[in-house]
C-alpha cells in the first residue's frame, strides 16, 4: 500500500483524460485513463497503463491493438461512463462509444489513435502497453481537454499559462549566446 503522504502528493498530478478501447471477436471493452502518454519523438508511439484485473485487458491482449480517444472538456459524462474500476461493463452505450473504420472511438473527441501493440512491461499491479500509432483522426482539436486529478477531480482547462510570444527559455538562450559572443570578441 502507498504511504498516505505520498498518495496525497501523487494526487496533485493533473493529467489529460482518454478512453482506451479494444475489440476482439466482436466484443469491445473500454476504460477511462489518465495514464496514457506519448513516449517517442522518432516514431508515433504511446504507452497505456492497464490493470490485468480490468475486463479490457484480455480483449486488448487477444486483439494486439487498442484505440485512444482524447476527451474534450465537455465529455465528463463519457469519462465517468468508462470509469468503473472493479465493475464489468456488459454494454457500451452507442452515444459514448462509436466506430470509425471498425475501431472503437468516443464520438466528438478531440482526437483519436489506433495502435498496434509491440511491447509490454509487467509492473506491480499494472501492465504498460506500448503501441505504434497506425491511424489517427482529428476531432475537435480546438476544444479544451478534460483533465483529472485524484485530489482535485474532473477539471476543465483552456486558459493559457502565458501569452504567445518569446518564451523565458528563448530569452535565456539568447542572453547566453550574446554573453558568449561578447566574451569571444574580447
Amino acid at each position: 500500500m502507498i504511504d498516505p503522504a505520498i498518495k496525497r502528493c501523487l494526487g496533485q498530478m493533473i493529467k489529460g483524460v482518454q478512453v482506451v478501447a479494444a475489440t476482439h471477436d466482436g466484443l469491445t471493452r473500454a476504460y477511462t485513463s489518465h495514464w496514457v502518454t506519448q513516449v517517442s519523438f522518432e516514431e508515433p508511439v504511446v504507452m497505456a497503463s492497464l490493470s490485468k484485473k480490468h475486463d479490457t485487458w484480455p480483449i486488448l491482449q487477444e486483439s494486439g491493438a487498442f484505440t485512444v480517444s482524447i476527451l474534450a472538456a465537455d465529455q465528463i459524462a463519457e469519462g465517468q461512463y468508462f470509469s468503473y474500476p472493479g465493475h464489468k461493463l456488459r454494454y457500451s452505450a452507442p452515444e459514448f462509444l462509436g466506430e470509425i473504420d471498425g475501431h472503437p472511438v468516443v464520438p466528438n473527441c478531440i482526437a483519436w489513435f489506433t495502435c498496434d501493440v509491440f511491447d509490454q512491461i509487467s509492473l506491480i499491479d499494472h501492465e504498460l502497453v506500448f503501441g505504434r500509432i497506425t491511424a489517427s483522426g482529428e476531432g475537435r482539436l480546438k476544444a479544451p481537454p478534460l483533465l483529472y486529478s485524484s485530489r482535485h477531480g474532473w477539471r476543465v482547462t483552456g486558459d493559457k499559462a502565458r501569452e504567445p510570444g518569446v518564451s523565458i527559455r528563448d530569452q535565456l538562450l539568447s542572453r547566453i549566446v550574446d554573453d558568449t559572443t561578447t566574451e569571444s570578441a574580447t
